[in-house]
């Protein structure tokens, strides 16, 4: 077996490469992550629900022959279920909640070869920037343990970030993959609108608003990652475009020359904090040094208008979450197993009316069209992943007085992410930038609708030019 130090070194394209020519077995591999998890979890509080025995079973028997046979894997505890594992979204009230199904997602990730090894850290029902639950207590970014990971799959990204694990799930409702990407310094992309399934339970969430994939070392990871979950499930309300060929052969595929929109400010008039101007201005300049066109400009919007529709869908999706939870327990939903800050946005959500819903359903289409026709002109947008770079913890804690403080705190933070969510677009934070702190500050790249080919291209093209799988934090394995 190679020795632990290298394995770490290794992104799971290699782990899994070294399974098939048989150097290292996938038992050794899932205790080599074990023994990471034990020693590295009890500072990052990143694992919340081991799964070692489930992990050790699997990897001891007849393993699917996928693309990343016999590597450890983390699932994110929100969407994804588990049959017969606990998935408690955050949330005291699903405590002891265990479904007794494979998403179809989960199916997915098992035939590629993955063996899940425990579930991931986020916040109650994935509603903030941030992992710091109630019920587990936060997450710590392995940067600098007194800082956000970001979220809300912020367990699943710092455990990436300091080695636990070379990749992990997440999913993101309003930049929930690309904030932590950010704030943690590895590679986040949000695919298209339903390029993966979130059946059987349901055939989209939020009016489309979120989609799940992963957190990873590499780009060639995401892209063959996306490559064998995505695709539509049976009786799919929608799905996305086909690819023309399989994603992972993207990666170092020729580009040609783009032409790419870049931007530093927001239509919100939000204040954007300079080392986060400075990541995208650096990473425009490392564009045209690579042959492409770079223009300093960007598609127009109202955003007074774009949040106030994207919180009545918000707001009105946290409802929807908690009396659908209601149902499957068979139990009234007890505002006391609720954090204050999510109750206060379920009954925000319980008093939309669905004359408002469709309304601001029908705006946010509308937007999606608008910037469609932008990027007629352009192949991409670049833009900060964050307004900020990573804040301490507690900073988006809610007074009992104003309980939603937080979301609108989270609003400075989160400017340019959550509009792809909207729009459906896919949509990518890359780690180019570190701060003078030594803190990472992610640069976000969005592409047409359909189109993570040309963002996977991209993104290989970059991590050539500015290799960041070498840069490890202060807790890291």
């Amino acid at each position: 077996m190679a020795k632990e130090d290298e394995l770490t070194n290794l992104d799971a394209t290699a782990l899994a490469g070294l399974v098939r020519r048989k150097q290292v077995k996938p038992i050794e591999l899932v205790e080599a992550a074990i023994e990471r998890i034990e020693r590295l979890n009890p500072t990052l509080n990143a694992v919340v629900t081991p799964m070692y025995e489930q992990a050790r079973k699997a990897a001891s028997g007849k393993l699917p022959d996928g693309p990343f046979t016999g590597v450890p894997f983390l699932l994110k505890d929100l969407g994804a279920a588990f049959a017969g594992v606990r998935m408690t979204m955050g949330s005291a009230f699903l405590r002891n909640f265990a479904p007794d199904h494979d998403s179809e997602l989960v199916a997915r990730l098992k035939r590629s070869g993955l063996i899940i090894v425990g579930k991931t850290n986020t916040p109650e029902l994935g509603i903030l920037p941030t992992t710091e639950p109630c019920l587990f207590g936060p997450s710590h970014n392995p940067w600098d343990i007194h800082r956000t990971p970001g979220g809300s799959s912020g367990g699943s990204a710092a455990a990436v970030a300091a080695r636990l694990v070379p990749m992990a799930h997440g999913n993101d409702g309003g930049g929930s993959i690309r904030i932590p990407a950010s704030c943690c310094g590895i590679f986040g992309l949000k695919p298209t609108r339903a390029r993966n399934p979130h059946g059987p339970d349901f055939g989209d969430i939020f009016s489309g608003l979120a989609i799940d994939h992963a957190l990873t070392l590499s780009v060639r990871d995401s892209a063959a990652l996306l490559d064998a979950t995505a695709g539509p499930d049976v009786g799919d309300p929608y799905w996305a475009p086909p690819p023309a060929r399989p994603f992972v052969q993207e990666v170092g595929a020729d580009l040609g020359k783009l032409r790419i929109a870049f931007t530093v400010t927001t239509t919100a008039n939000v204040k954007v904090h300079g080392d986060c101007i400075s990541a995208v201005r650096d990473a425009a300049s490392l564009c045209a040094d690579l042959g492409h066109e770079v223009v300093e400009t960007a598609p127009q919007v109202n955003a007074e208008l774009v949040s106030q529709s994207f919180m009545t869908l918000w707001s009105a999706g946290c409802a929807w979450t908690i009396d659908g939870l209601g149902l499957a327990l068979g139990q009234a939903p007890p505002q006391d197993k609720f954090e204050p800050l999510t109750w206060a946005l379920y009954e925000r959500g319980r008093k939309q009316s669905a004359s408002s819903y469709l309304l601001s359903l029908t705006f946010l289409q509308r937007v999606a069209r608008d910037i469609a026709r932008f990027f007629l002109k352009y192949d991409v947008v670049l833009t900060p992943t964050l307004g900020e770079p990573p804040v301490t913890l507690e900073t988006f804690d809610s007074p009992p007085e104003d309980p939603l403080r937080g979301l609108r705190r989270a609003e400075v933070f989160v400017p340019f992410t959550p509009i792809c969510n909207a729009t459906g677009q896919p949509a990518m934070s890359v780690p180019l930038y570190w701060n003078a702190q030594g803190l990472p500050v992610g640069v976000h790249f969005i592409g047409r609708f359909g189109d993570e080919a040309t963002l996977f291209r991209l993104a290989a093209q970059l991590e050539s030019a500015r290799p960041w799988a070498n840069r490890r934090p202060p807790v890291s394995a």
